[in-house]
């Protein structure tokens, strides 16, 4: 997240899954494998435990002994560097209601402290327990193809952003998703020139994992800083 700071960005995403006793951590997978000296899944390790992992050797040594970061843990460092945050809720099967119910919980408790956040998922049961418990709270629905029913489906959820796999975005279905009033955000984009054709197009937002090389495609957009690439 300093790093992201430091190249331009306004904006980071990252994941938050339940571990085994109820806490909220960052991690894009459900197991610790890929991107920590640990194993197993997070759902079923206990915090502390994943605490004693090395959750930055696997990406470059400068980012050796990074610990895996609980949710207020990244939300008072993104505060603290004003960055505005989008957290994904990933869940196993049945735990949804909890993961988001987490959620609410920490951003009610950090009040004044939280950066700015919108909240995104896969998975609708998430998105219908967010709006339950903390409806004030920004509402992302993301597809991996978007479907016929996408409009019912953010509407009933109270949705403000759709977001989709560039790769399958057309110029059509993009119109008709920003004519509808949506924020539309496009996943994952580390090409420039697609980057550009992307916000031609009228996409407001791209994730990137390269933002270093994106920052600068939007110059002719306009200043909206949801036009900034959010580093994942």
């Amino acid at each position: 997240m300093r790093c992201a700071k430091t190249l331009g960005c306004a904006w980071v995403e990252f994941d938050v899954r339940l571990t085994a006793d109820g806490a909220l951590v960052l991690c894009h997978d459900p197991w610790l494998d890929r991107t920590t000296s640990g194993s197993g899944l997070v759902s079923a390790t206990r915090l502390a435990s994943i605490r004693q992992c090395d959750a930055g050797s696997w990406f470059d040594p400068r980012f050796a002994g990074e610990v895996v970061p609980t949710l207020d843990e990244a939300l008072l460092l993104a505060a603290e560097l004003g960055l505005t945050v989008n957290i994904e809720i990933k869940s196993d099967r049945g735990h949804e209601y909890a993961t988001a119910a987490a959620v609410a919980a920490t951003l009610r408790e950090l009040r004044h402290g939280a950066p700015a956040v919108l909240a995104s998922s896969f998975l609708l049961s998430a998105l219908a327990a967010l709006r339950e418990l903390a409806p004030p709270i920004p509402r992302g629905l993301l597809f991996r193809i978007v479907p016929r029913g996408w409009a019912e489906l953010a509407l009933r959820l109270g949705c403000a952003m759709i977001g989709a796999d560039q790769r399958r975005l057309s110029p059509r279905r993009v119109a008709a998703i920003r004519a509808a009033g949506y924020q539309l955000a496009a996943f994952t984009v580390n090409d420039p020139a697609r980057a550009r054709q992307l916000l031609d197009w009228g996409v407001t937002s791209v994730f990137t994992d390269a933002p270093d090389i994106i920052r600068n495609v939007n110059a002719g957009h306009g200043p909206a800083p949801a036009r900034q690439g959010a580093i994942r």
